[in-house]
């Protein structure tokens, strides 16, 4: 794989990424979410618990994953199309993946469980520290466990996100075989670990960069406006500012999952090649 291959993917996947109506799918999938997280965030603001206002803060993500995964799998399914030039209704589309769509979400429930167990874990030693007398020495002497699972929760995000990237395209285009999926991602993974990770950071870029745009327009508006009076006043303008922050990332979802789509093709070809070359 060369830095050619890599610059020819990516234009043709930022050219792809501002048709109108994916951008619209996406903008609204995204408000979707976006307003179960505000709901949380709501929530959250409402408890001086830390240990669940934690949960308020990863739980929507894990949630909206399943969410994203159909998602893709629509986006994924329209751009392959759009490279093969082939005329096909987005109605007819989204009808003929809707099985799949649905089957797909429930690769988040592993996910949502294994988060809830590390959750009920730390609440565990949330407990612990509250027992008179002693709490303060297990606190201590045990603080390396909240921190590894901390460090499990962030682990676990990050696998969301490679989930998204590597999986999503193989379940666009093959189905909801676990075998297929399993043997379709090891056999990439396999053949070159070094530019799977390079392009997996290529196509979250904008992303990021988009995001963290965001996130630093947010923390001045709210500097500007002044500190909530009251959580429900903070949520409605959470709830407000969420819907240009949907609109403006929009675009870099979608190229996120273009970028993915043709990722997966590039290696899927470079291990042919090296297949017929053996």
């Amino acid at each position: 794989m060369s830095f050619t291959d890599i610059q020819v993917i990516f234009n043709r996947a930022f050219a792809k990424s501002f048709a109108l109506k994916k951008n619209l799918l996406t903008f609204f999938i995204l408000a979707l979410c976006g307003v179960f997280i505000v709901f949380c965030q709501g929530l959250r603001l409402n408890t001086s618990n830390s240990w669940v206002s934690t949960s308020l803060v990863f739980l929507p993500v894990f949630l909206c994953s399943g969410i994203m995964i159909g998602m893709g799998i629509i986006l994924i399914r329209l751009y392959y199309n759009e490279v093969k030039n082939r005329e096909v209704p987005y109605g007819e589309l989204v009808g003929k993946s809707w099985e799949i769509i649905l089957g797909a979400s429930y690769f988040s429930i592993p996910i949502i469980l294994i988060y809830l167990l590390l959750w009920m874990l730390l609440g565990i030693f949330v407990l612990l520290e509250e027992i008179p007398g002693i709490g303060s020495f297990f606190s201590a002497i045990l603080s390396f466990a909240p921190f590894l699972l901390n460090l499990a929760t962030l682990v676990l995000c990050l696998f969301v996100v490679f989930l998204l990237f590597f999986v999503t395209p193989i379940i666009a285009l093959k189905g909801l075989s676990r075998t297929v999926v399993a043997d379709s991602l090891f056999k990439r993974l396999k053949a070159d670990a070094f530019s799977n990770i390079l392009l997996l950071i290529i196509g979250i870029a904008p992303s990021v960069a988009a995001f963290l745009l965001l996130l630093a327009a947010a923390y001045l508006t709210k500097t500007f406006s002044g500190p909530a009076d009251h959580p429900i006043q903070l949520t409605l303008q959470l709830f407000f500012i969420m819907i240009p922050f949907a609109a403006i990332l929009a675009p870099s979802i979608v190229f996120f999952y273009n970028f993915a789509i043709e990722s997966h093709m590039l290696i899927k070809g470079k291990m042919k090649e090296l297949s017929s070359e053996g």
